[in-house]
């Protein structure tokens, strides 16, 4: 199998793994901005804020480097737990995480926020069901958005950078077809619109997941997935807060690797979007035409090494895999605002254990790292994969 390392190195149906729930204390207080935060969603924020290497995953690496018993690869991993990355509230309890993230954050840098909670959530695969059902729009709503509006409009000298609900919409766009999609339909797009424009707020700015390259990059998904976005966007009332979308969340595709992974593969003429810049480019053309704000953050996080995967769509635990690129501003596409760390490399996308409830059968894939456990759970060998993997070397 063909292996490259790319500079900025998909989950086709792929579940995103929800994080683990313990939550740490601060390391340090850090002062918030002396006046309130107004970010302006008509430009690019991230090139005045720092993404924030926040509480919650620098305690999983600090904890991971104490397990290391190889003293150069020790000093490596310390350096990830300054790397800025997106905190996962993915569970109403795991809101509790919001707080000591904040009360740890400068002036300077931005919170990224991963809203992930939807109900009836990942309805195409089973690793990272979420635990709302799929007629629980009402408690999705009160228990979960409502508490995070409140706590930002209690931390107004704060800026926060969210990531709206990773694999819904796309999920309605591809996997309709699925029983539990469709009973999950209606709480996607309403619950999306109410989290839109109840957490428009001016210190606030929204990015709307939109899946990767290898989901709605197919030529046949691209305008159908655009409309539903937009669709949705405008049932929120077209909020001001929202600069775009979402893309390679938790996923693996390279940012401009040319040719591109999958460009010899039987069908890879129905995908012009072999890589994420490409699907950037285009998607944000559809996005434009359906009246919907075209431009992208951008995951880089565990995307330096591609040919690893057998098809676009094994989106677990993929096995060889290493950090990419570091969160910065400086893309050189004036469409892509950031490359981030969207997810926390080191947490597991599912358990590799077929007796288990929550057993997907990508995660047993033979290009799947095993043993793995349940999703949001941390494997440290895999972390120390995706360390000795990284490009560029920490």
């Amino acid at each position: 199998m063909k292996v490259t390392y790319t500079g900025a190195a998909v989950l086709a149906a792929g579940a995103v793994a929800a994080p683990s729930n313990t939550v740490k204390a601060p390391r340090k207080a850090a002062a918030a901005c002396e006046s309130a935060v107004t970010l302006d969603a008509s430009t690019n924020v991230f090139q005045d804020y720092t993404l924030h290497a926040n509480t919650f995953y620098r305690e999983e690496v600090n904890a991971a480097v104490e397990a290391i018993t190889d003293a150069a690869l020790k000093e490596q991993a310390a350096k990830v737990a300054d790397v800025g990355s997106f905190l996962w509230l993915d569970t109403i309890e795991n809101i509790a995480r919001f707080d000591p993230a904040v009360e740890d954050l400068p002036c300077e840098n931005i919170l990224g926020l991963v809203i992930y909670d939807l109900p009836g959530r990942d309805c195409a695969a089973k690793a990272s069901n979420g635990e709302l059902k799929a007629d629980e729009l009402d408690r999705y709503k009160t228990e979960y958005i409502d508490p995070i509006v409140e706590k930002i409009k209690a931390n107004p000298n704060s800026a926060f950078a969210l990531l709206i609900e990773p694999d819904s919409l796309p999920n309605l766009v591809t996997n309709i077809d699925l029983a539990t999609c469709q009973e999950s339909e209606t709480s996607y797009e309403e619950g999306v619109a109410y989290a839109l424009e109840n957490l428009n707020l001016p210190n606030v700015v929204m990015y709307i997941d939109a899946g990767h390259g290898g989901w709605l990059g197919w030529d046949d998904n691209l305008d159908p997935g655009a409309e539903e976005l937009a669709k949705v966007f405008k049932a929120a009332g077209s909020p001001s807060q929202v600069r775009g979308i979402a893309t390679n969340i938790a996923g693996w595709n390279s940012w401009d690797e040319e040719p591109g992974e999958f460009s010899e593969a039987s069908d890879a003429k129905y995908n012009s979007c072999q890589n994420e810049k490409t699907y950037v480019q285009k998607f944000g053309a559809a996005l434009d035409a359906a009246g919907f704000p075209n431009h992208a953050i951008v995951d880089t996080g565990r995307n330096a090494v591609t040919g690893l995967r057998e098809e676009w769509g094994d989106w677990c635990n993929v096995d060889g895999a290493g950090f990419g690129v570091r969160p910065t501003a400086d893309t050189g596409d004036e469409l892509v605002d950031a490359f981030v760390w969207g997810k926390p490399g080191g947490e597991s996308d599912g358990t590799s254990d077929e007796s288990a409830d929550r057993y997907d059968e990508f995660c047993g894939k033979p290009d799947a790292y095993k043993p793995s456990p349940e999703a949001g759970q941390w494997n440290q060998a895999y972390f120390e994969q995706l360390l000795q993997n990284a490009n560029p070397q920490f």
